[in-house]
């Protein structure tokens, strides 16, 4: 049985989690409609800070952000100036490390079923007089559904397992910014805590399979109903 520190450590990193994935997927299928459909001047530039969080120490990206978004950070004093409050050492600072770790997944997983819809599709719905948003709407979002359902779902999960840049930015704070990875990683710090740390070890494996498994039952059905079957 879990005890009332490993619930609420539980709640938190679903809140993270889901928080990061939600606020990152319009843009996500933005960005990955613009790399995948269209040419401009630094596309590779573009294409390459996407990715770029992919290829850092998670303890870099971490860093920045709190360059960033910090107190002293110019981010994070316009937060502070708006709104009385910034978001480093708060959880919603760890849901912004989570969807910026996760960004990249979420990006090319979309990126890749957008490139896979034959354009004339489009052109074909944009001939009979649809607007660009429309034909998106009504035309590809419709058959990139499964892509996008991928993509949320590793963006979630990569979210739920993010470490070194929430640590970096956020802290470790219990109750506040205390995630999964970081509540076994400070129970493994103390004598006796091998135990709470295994029960977060299985939870994690748990949610983490039942996100994958959901989301290959929602991007079958999703590709049937495409599919007209």
């Amino acid at each position: 049985m879990l005890g009332p520190e490993e619930w609420t450590v539980l709640a938190l990193s679903l809140r993270v989690a889901l928080v990061a994935t939600l606020l990152s997927l319009p843009l996500g299928i933005a960005v990955a409609y613009l790399l995948a459909r269209h040419r401009f001047a630094g596309k590779a530039i573009v294409n390459g800070v996407v990715h770029l969080p992919l290829v850092l120490p998670p303890v870099v990206t971490g860093y920045l952000l709190l360059l960033a978004f910090g107190p002293r950070g110019p981010l994070g004093q316009g937060l502070e100036a708006l709104f009385g409050a910034g978001i480093a050492f708060r959880w919603t600072g760890a849901a912004l490390a989570a969807g910026v770790m996760a960004f990249p997944l979420m990006v090319r997983a979309i990126r890749l079923s957008i490139e896979a819809v034959d354009p004339k599709l489009e052109q074909a719905a944009a001939t009979l007089g649809a607007s660009r948003v429309w034909v998106f709407l009504t035309v590809t979002l419709p058959l990139i559904l499964p892509g996008v359902l991928a993509g949320a779902v590793l963006a979630f999960a990569k979210a739920l397992g993010e470490f070194g840049a929430t640590i970096t930015f956020v802290s470790n704070i219990p109750g506040e910014t205390q995630t999964l990875p970081l509540a076994i990683y400070s129970f493994l710090q103390i004598p006796g805590g091998e135990g709470a740390a295994l029960r977060l070890v299985v939870i994690a494996v748990v949610v983490s399979m039942g996100a994958l498994v959901m989301s290959e039952w929602l991007a079958a059905r999703a590709a049937r109903r495409v599919a007209g079957r």
